[in-house]
């Protein structure tokens, strides 16, 4: 196992595209915005905001909108010798 502790920033237009971690990732928003889904629905996330995704779920698929930058912080468990980020099957 591998521990990767890390700070991204999504500007408005920025996307996250789906994706899926080999191992558990869990994530705090130290300043949140507002995101839209593939579906077109705008969901906003508050500073604060905390959570979990495990082990090979995707996730992501959003893109920024409004005018705020998100900030998020980030610490990933996964395997070592395997990439960060993955595409699902």
């Amino acid at each position: 196992m591998e521990i990767v502790t890390s700070i991204s920033e999504l500007k408005p237009g920025d996307t996250s595209t789906l994706h899926i971690h080999h191992g558990d990732e869990s994530y705090y928003f130290l300043e949140g915005g507002t995101v839209e889904l593939p579906d077109g629905r705008q969901v906003p996330i508050p500073t604060g905001t905390i959570g979990l995704n495990v082990r090979d779920t995707p996730h992501g698929a959003y893109k920024v909108v409004g005018d705020k930058t998100i900030k998020l912080l980030t610490v990933h468990i996964v395997d070592k010798g395997k990439p960060l980020y993955d595409t699902p099957k």
